[in-house]
């Protein structure tokens, strides 16, 4: 089974990137089932909207994850608990709408596919290591699912790792998000998991974390003509990994760091 994982989709950039190339993309890796963070996709770069929900189905998407701005458009709150390709973090603070996980089928296979947050700098929510303790009882590799598949929206590298190594060899993948930098620590874990601490972002390089890099400066400046961030609208990268899962074990065979456009070195 070939998944590919896309990182933060980032404002315009980012979605005319992947309703560019996501199906060209598809048919030339031969994918089979793709995941991919929408939190950032609205035109404002917060947030994501049921016009981007709808645009990424259709360029091919399998299910989208999210994070912290999950909530920043509130229209979404009209689809989320209907719509089961869009999921928000599963330890967000009890009695948020949504699923924070789904189970799919592909290929008479069924793909898990779990969505978490940080608790480190991050707004508060349920402990990430118990949460995740209490959740991994209950969706089990080759019992209730034959791939698992984690997507981490976490602040600091050390949260992310951590969770990386204690699930090792009970999922799939472990893969970060948020940061919207591609870390280079792509590689598969001593009991099989295949882990990448941060996925980067689909979305304009040329910028600072996809925003606009001189109205940036000016908010780091503290310059009184700062304006509310809002995403650079360049050239935009595709920024991500292909995880090749084993049928019988449901553990990685390979894992591929995917760059594609923009001005980011280019890895394919």
């Amino acid at each position: 089974m070939k998944i590919l994982l896309l990182g933060d989709i980032c404002g315009p950039s980012g979605m005319s990137i992947i309703k560019l190339k996501l199906k060209e993309i598809t048919k030339e890796k031969k994918i089979d089932f793709i995941i991919a963070n929408g939190e950032n996709a609205a035109e404002n770069g917060k947030g994501i909207t049921k016009d981007n929900f709808k645009d990424l189905i259709d360029a091919g998407v399998d299910v989208i994850t999210s994070g912290n701005h999950i909530w920043d458009q509130k229209e979404i709150l009209e689809i989320i608990d209907k719509e089961k390709k869009l999921i928000r973090p599963a330890n967000l603070l009890e009695g948020q709408p949504g699923n924070g996980y789904g189970i799919y089928k592909i290929k008479n296979k069924k793909i898990a596919v779990i969505n978490l947050i940080g608790n480190v700098f991050m707004k508060k929510s349920q402990d990430l290591f118990s949460f995740t303790e209490k959740i991994m009882k209950k969706i089990k590799l080759k019992r209730d699912a034959d791939f698992i598949i984690i997507d981490i929206h976490g602040e600091i590298t050390s949260e992310k790792m951590a969770l990386g190594h204690y699930l090792d060899g009970t999922v799939t993948t472990v893969v970060g998000t948020h940061t919207h930098v591609p870390t280079s620590d792509t590689k598969i874990l001593k009991n099989g998991t295949a882990y990448q601490t941060d996925l980067g972002m689909c979305g304009d390089y040329d910028s600072v974390i996809g925003m606009n890099k001189e109205n940036s400066i000016k908010k780091f400046k503290k310059d009184p003509l700062a304006e509310s961030h809002f995403p650079a609208t360049g050239q935009g990268s595709i920024s991500g990994v292909i995880v090749d899962a084993d049928d019988e074990t449901g553990l990685a065979n390979t894992i591929d760091q995917i760059i594609i456009g923009g001005n980011l070195k280019q890895k394919n």
